[in-house]
């Protein structure tokens, strides 16, 4: 069984009793091991798995871990057990009592939300010379509001943060209500809504969990906090480690970790100090510069492993351009197999410079942390195309759609939308497939019953739709109003045709796999592939580059190819759908060398480890200090790279770039670990 395979400390906090429990768990000591194990030991003691909540900080954790438990037990008994991030178990819980809800990626709402901020007027406002944040900005305060206070409105919590913004708290929480209005209309869901939802459910339903278990602890935010302490549960299995908690940014709050045993009267503290990761160098290094932390709960880290072939190396360049190129030759002259080692960095722009010395040798490296495979537009296209065979009337999805058609763009796009509604009587497919003929002028019935919206500036002057007459289409689209815009091209109309067959396809089909398998082969989508690859080849004088035209096709199919992939698993489309807008901050693409920045590096391990750019302003980053952050964060941001490392570290630094023609003194982290005096 799974408790036989753990050592003292992990066996005495894995078996502990039912109650309040905090496991402090230091970077390679097996916490992952120790939760598997304490699972196992609530169904060896017969807790119900359906009555057990695991909470991780992603759902790919949460999948590792069930996939150990059910090797021990019977797969069912294993799935049967709610587990996910604070997000994704919101999601499943929430479905199953609210229906009419969308989860939207962040940046679709962001995009919406900068549509609507974009209306106001900031002029004539005294504010002693201080601007007004901008959309996106706004949107990111606001997501950090959500997710860090306790239990402040938003002006107070605000004016307290940044008393010179006061003069503009109106006209910002203005442009927040309109926001929460407009996604209430069409049910749209973010992430931090699906915690704020989930904290209202708390208040009308009961759950009855015998026990939560809640890995990573340290980067609970005050929202996360309030949900766990909703369900009420009266055991509570929670690991973590304070020298690893660096989400400040994002709202998590290093006081929830430190005040665990205050808060839980009965409270009982375990601690797993044997690292099984690192050798000894390694995390005397560690040791040496976190101990310049306070120390909120005493431990001390023992090393397990006796090898200490490779002490902790220092690289100093006199420039920043020849460490990242000296960096990529070590490794390519080096015997580490690409994929176990790992570049780390505090700032993003270190990718940059990192990345073409690497690529420049023909190096394979996979970048964690810049875009995602699924902002891809030929990804995001697909899955547009499959959220409206679950939700008809997703108005963002139809527009993001329908806007490559030639001469339609989002304003006629949000307009035919509209009209089909009016149809419709309400419903988009049914607008599609049996539109009421009887409304002869639909984007007159759309401006009237949609105002509010301010879809429209003038009732529209129809047009004719006798330039489709001859095609061969179906007579029930033929006959369809819709075709009546004044501003719908031919082209425009053939494109909509062309995502009318389609649609009327995809309803025959049952599973994500043969859904992406049709659209992959419909002109639909071929054209739109089109669009987008033509776009990518496109060289300054206008003219197309065959050759990156050729490339940019060959990788667009391999994008649908690994999507293709990543469905095989799902059986239901809505659950195919929720898993990738879930999940899909957590998957890279490619193979090679890890660019990782120390926030996508958490959790990970490497044989082979360096730690970048360690110059004072940029790692501790002074600017990030100054707005917000703190030393102690940035000496944990340290101490969770360096422990990334299983057997060599490098840690490097320049005296000078010459680009920006700025000097650079070392980071006062190496002097911390003993490396310079």
């Amino acid at each position: 069984m799974a408790l036989k395979n753990l050592n003292q400390e992990q066996l005495t906090s894995a078996t502990t009793p039912f109650g309040h429990n905090l496991t402090i768990a230091s970077a390679g000591t097996g916490k992952t091991s120790t939760i598997v194990g304490r699972i196992s030991h609530l169904l060896n003691s017969g807790v119900e798995p359906n009555k057990i909540l695991l909470l991780t900080f992603t759902n790919k954790a949460a999948s590792e871990m069930i996939a150990r438990v059910a090797n021990f037990f019977d797969t069912e008994i294993a799935k049967s057990i709610i587990s996910g991030t604070f997000h994704s178990v919101s999601y499943k819980i929430i479905k199953q009592y609210r229906t009419n809800i969308t989860l939207k990626q962040p940046n679709e709402l962001k995009t919406l939300f900068k549509s609507l901020y974009e209306k106001r007027v900031f002029t004539d406002i005294d504010t002693n010379d201080t601007l007004p944040y901008d959309g996106g900005y706004l949107y990111d305060i606001y997501s950090l509001y959500l997710n860090s206070s306790y239990d402040e409105d938003f002006e107070t919590w605000m004016e307290n943060r940044n008393s010179d913004h006061k003069p503009y708290l109106l006209i910002y929480q203005d442009v927040i209500d309109d926001f929460n209005n407009l996604k209430k209309e069409y049910g749209y869901l973010n992430f931090d809504d699906l915690l704020v939802e989930m904290l209202a459910l708390q208040k009308e339903q009961e759950f009855h969990f015998t026990e939560i278990l809640v890995d990573e602890y340290q980067d609970t935010n005050p929202l996360q906090g309030k949900i766990l302490d909703g369900f009420h549960s009266k055991s509570l299995f929670c690991v973590g480690d304070y020298d690893q908690s660096i989400y400040a940014f994002n709202g998590s709050d290093i006081n929830i970790i430190s005040s665990f045993d205050k808060r839980y009267k009965e409270a009982v503290l375990h601690k797993l100090e044997k690292n099984y990761r690192s050798t000894a160098p390694i995390l005397d290094l560690a040791n040496k510069v976190i101990l310049h932390n306070p120390r909120i709960y005493d431990k001390s880290l023992k090393v397990v492993r006796e090898d200490n072939l490779h002490k902790p190396q220092l690289l100093k360049f006199d420039e920043l351009y020849n460490q990242y190129q000296f960096i990529a030759k070590k490794i390519v002259q080096g015997d580490t197999s690409y994929n176990d080692i790992a570049i780390i960095y505090r700032n993003n722009s270190s990718a940059d410079g990192i990345e073409v010395n690497l690529r420049d040798l023909g190096i394979e490296c996979k970048r964690k942390g810049g875009h995602s495979f699924f902002d891809a537009r030929e990804i995001v296209v697909i899955l547009n195309i499959i959220v409206m065979m679950v939700k008809h009337n997703d108005m963002m999805a139809f527009i993001h759609l329908i806007e490559y058609g030639k001469g339609i763009g989002k304003a006629i796009a949000k307009e035919i939308f509209e009209a089909l509604l009016v149809v419709g009587d309400g419903d988009i497919f049914q607008g599609l497939f049996n539109p009421n003929e009887n409304i002869k002028r639909p984007y007159d019935s759309a401006k009237k019953s949609n105002v509010q919206l301010g879809l429209f500036d003038d009732f529209i002057e129809m047009g004719s739709s006798a330039k489709f007459l001859n095609l061969g289409w179906d007579e029930k689209f033929l006959n369809n109003n819709i075709l009546k815009h004044p501003k719908l091209t031919f082209e425009g109309g053939v494109f909509l045709y062309n995502f009318y067959t389609l649609i009327k396809e995809l309803k025959r089909v049952k599973n994500p796999i043969n859904m992406i398998k049709h659209i992959q082969k419909h002109i639909f989508f071929t054209e739109i592939i089109d669009i987008l690859t033509t776009n990518r080849a496109k060289q300054k004088d206008g003219t197309i580059n065959d050759e990156v035209k050729r490339k940019a096709i060959s990788k667009c199919n391999r994008r649908v190819e690994t999507l293709k992939q990543l469905s095989i698993r799902h059986n239901s489309i809505d659950n195919f759908i929720n898993a990738m807008i879930l999940g899909g901050g957590e998957m890279s693409e490619g193979r090679g060398v890890n660019l990782l920045s120390i926030h996508a590096s958490k959790g990970l391990e490497f044989k082979e480890v360096y730690v970048v750019d360690l110059m004072e302003g940029r790692f501790p980053n002074r600017t990030l200090m100054s707005k917000g952050g703190s030393l102690d964060e940035e000496r944990r941001l340290f101490y969770v790279a360096v422990t990334r490392a299983k057997d060599r570290l490098y840690l490097s630094y320049a005296q000078y770039d010459k680009v920006k023609k700025i000097d650079f003194v070392h980071s006062q982290f190496l002097q911390e670990a003993g490396l310079i005096k």
